[in-house]
């Protein structure tokens, strides 16, 4: 029978009984429904996640610093990137000056340049790198920046030396490591002596350093004060020497809206107050703590703070210094003129940057350092409370569904309650003895198993309200499942790029398309705009009125090259305004995720002689035939990639493409309007003695052009047929792909499965 409000099952004292009521109970219709229920949203959460989220794919040689660092906690991932421009005010990242370093495929070098992965490889254990300071001598760049030890979780300070202008970095290690938290390493030069002043305010000092073997070797100068003083800096300006801090421990402060000055003859000290201390005692999203070094330009002292409103170091704000005196101070706000990512949690910067060091070379150009971060300060332990508060709100959901359908006769057993124990210790018989308060605790439960009946009078489940209302349950049942799924299982929402050897890069993404499938065009720019290496969107329009690039929702520039000629080769055509070495090939109807995309990126800067894609094919037999990816799983090798979803080198590839050898070729595929693809695989062969090509397994990917009919292949038949002849006419013109067969999984970073 099924238990009721009133007891467990009836028969028998001592253990039989107690088995007895356990066997009921497990057997109950309220059991079963809630279980059955929790199976059904589980499987629906299943699915969502299956669809949404791209599976982990472990590449253990790919990012040797996993054991070690990198690992995901509440401080966020700050990672620091480097910027150019001809003012502080005109920044721009360094993959827009256009840096090729050939030896890692990475053409422009992009930013981050400096992350946990890069420092920890070099064998620094470190969960993130951030507050970013430079100090340049002998034309080289020493950066000196807070590390977290991922061992000992304390910041220590590091230090990384360029000599090509922040392109690429040598990390020297560990410059400071104290018994307490270090970071914000401010270094500066003072008669002909480097120093360097970390924030110290666990320590309850702000310490001063002078190096004695620079930049590894550092020695304890003087405490200036005995404050806990947080992200200050030492300056001179006019006479007098002033430090800016904050003092987050005195009574009142605002934490992060809380701003001092002292003053001094000399850098060590003695220090005095400022007299209207404390100059801000704001709002922490006002720009009150420091946010970097500040600097001079066209004659005006510049301080940056932070803004810490919707989450620690949101952003920087620039303030211009109009009045500091040691009676008074005035700042203005002016407008940084930091371009923020349009790409959000995809891009290094796209969700905070706290701290940014700008600085005059002597060329007469500015460059400046910032971190940045992709996630909120405290996303790991957010996502956890909200996926498991949706979680909760779907066993309620749960519950109610069973009330209303019958299946839960009651909240509360009431021999869980006082007096109907079945076991008593003297305890137990002692606490049991009427009370107010063990008598309101009865009535309370007695109370609540009556919303059942309430409930199945109020709504009844057969009638066309209580049929909505169950609907509607069951939609928020799910909606709450997906979203619980989202926070726990979906990771921080970023789809990251990879590095090939310590170094980021960007590439264009080229896509060809006429006025029937504009709609497509438009989702399709909106999704691939915000993927992290995405630097430009090239359309070779072909037919049709074109549209203009403000139609479209996308996160970086849009070109559209209008062709005069419909015609397939113009995929292929050489244009000297791409500013990058690869460009990504893609059909606009193929729609995969952001990281799909990044691993092929990866895959090519690994092989930049090869086209690397997402869609095998197998090419032998006689007759040639052409056959779909089936076939070459079957044979477990492949011999061509489709260049519908390819990454290549643009110089390489066009030029080959519009050779003098490739003119019949280019002919047939304007005779067939097909093949173009095709032809390219036969060309780089002939090109090349060894593998042309290299497979990268997308986890999904979806061919929207089924939707519409808007397709040139979408008659199977008669697009394989074609491909036959072109497989045959392009074998006598540039010879056989048969002995250039690859296999599926070769490389170890089991992406070609």
């Amino acid at each position: 029978m099924a238990i009721s409000c009133n007891g467990g099952a009836s028969g028998g004292v001592g253990g039989g009984a107690d088995v007895g009521w356990w066997r009921q109970w497990f057997l109950s219709p309220a059991f079963v429904f809630f279980m059955a229920a929790l199976l059904c949203l589980g499987s629906i959460g299943t699915l969502y996640a299956w669809l949404v989220f791209t599976p982990f794919v472990g590449t253990p040689y790919n990012l040797p610093s996993i054991s070690h660092g990198c690992q995901e906690d509440n401080e966020g991932s700050w990672s620091i990137g480097v910027f150019f421009g001809d003012s502080p005010f005109s920044l721009q990242p360094i993959e827009d000056k256009g840096i090729w370093k050939n030896e890692s495929a990475a053409w422009p070098v992009a930013n981050p340049v400096i992350t946990c992965a890069s420092v920890s490889e070099a064998g620094f254990p470190s969960n993130f790198v951030a507050d970013p300071f430079l100090f340049i001598q002998d034309d080289a760049f020493y950066l000196f920046y807070e590390t977290k030890n991922s061992v000992t979780m304390q910041g220590d300070i590091g230090v990384s030396k360029s000599t090509d202008k922040g392109a690429t970095w040598k990390q020297l290690g560990i410059a400071l490591d104290e018994d307490w938290h270090l970071s914000y390493p401010y270094v500066f030069n003072y008669n002909g002596q480097i120093y360097m002043m970390p924030e110290s305010s666990q320590k309850g000092e702000l310490r001063l350093y002078r190096a004695v073997n620079f930049p590894l070797q550092w020695r304890l100068e003087k405490v200036l004060m005995k404050k806990p003083l947080v992200d200050a800096f030492l300056i001179k300006h006019g006479t007098k020497f002033w430090i800016f801090g904050s003092d987050h421990s005195g009574f009142g402060a605002k934490k992060n809206g809380q701003l001092e000055i002292w003053y001094s003859d000399s850098p060590l000290g003695p220090w005095k107050p400022h007299k209207k201390n404390p100059i801000h005692n704001v709002d922490k999203s006002l720009g009150a703590r420091n946010g970097g070094r500040p600097f001079v330009y066209n004659g005006h002292l510049y301080r940056v703070g932070q803004d810490c409103g919707e989450t620690y170091g949101k952003r920087i704000r620039t303030f211009r210094v109009d009045i500091l005196t040691e009676d008074d101070y005035k700042e203005v706000e002016v407008p940084s003129g930091f371009k923020e990512s349009k790409k959000g949690r995809n891009a290094w910067n796209g969700v905070r940057h706290h701290q940014l060091d700008v600085q005059q070379l002597s060329s007469g150009e500015w460059v400046g350092f910032m971190d940045g971060d992709r996630v909120p300060s405290g996303d790991s332990f957010d996502r956890i409370i909200l996926g498991c508060a949706s979680f909760f709100v779907v066993i309620a959901l749960v519950c109610l569904v069973g009330v209303l359908l019958g299946a839960v006769k009651c909240f509360i057993p009431l021999n869980w309650c006082p007096h109907n124990l079945r076991k008593r210790s003297d305890t137990l018989l002692t606490w049991e003895r009427p009370s107010p308060l063990s008598s309101k605790l009865r009535q309370f439960c007695t109370r609540l198993n009556r919303v059942p009946t309430f409930l199945r009078v109020w709504i009844k489940p057969n009638s066309w309200i209580g049929r909505l209302v169950l609907f509607l349950i069951f939609i928020s049942g799910v909606a709450f499942m997906c979203n619980g799924v989202t926070y726990i299982y979906g990771g921080n929402g970023a789809e990251e790029p990879y590095p090939l050897n310590g170094q980021y890069s960007q590439f264009t993404l080229l896509t060809m398309t006429y006025e029937a499938r504009l709609w497509n065009l438009k989702m399709f720019i909106r999704h691939y705009s915000r993927c992290s290496s995405v630097k430009e969107i090239v359309v070779v329009w072909n037919k049709g009125k074109a549209p203009e690039p403000s139609e479209f929702d996308s996160a970086v520039p849009v070109r559209i090259r209008v062709e005069e000629l419909n015609s397939l080769n113009n995929r292929f055509k050489i244009d000297p305004l791409i500013k990058t070495r690869a460009v990504l090939e893609l059909d606009d109807d193929i729609m995969m995720t952001c990281d799909d995309v990044e691993r092929g990126f990866k895959v090519w800067r690994e092989h930049p002689d090869r086209i690397v894609g997402f869609y095998p094919r197998l090419v032998d037999g006689n007759p040639l035939r052409y056959r779909a990816e089936k076939y070459a799983r079957k044979k477990k090798g492949y011999n061509m990639i489709l260049t519908g979803a390819a990454f290549l080198d643009a110089q390489i590839a066009f030029s080959r493409y519009w050779s003098e050898e490739a003119k019949s070729g280019r002919a047939l595929v304007d005779k067939l309007f097909n093949c173009e693809d095709v032809l390219l695989n036969y060309l780089y062969a002939n090109s090349s003695s060894s593998s042309s090509v290299e497979y990268v397994k997308p986890a999904w990917a979806i061919d929207t052009s089924k939707f519409s009919g808007a397709a040139i292949s979408r008659n199977t038949n008669v697009h394989y047929q074609k491909r036959s002849e072109c497989l045959a006419k392009f074998a006598g013109l540039y010879g056989s792909l048969a002995n250039r067969k690859s296999k599926f999984n070769q490389r170890k970073d089991g992406w070609d499965v």
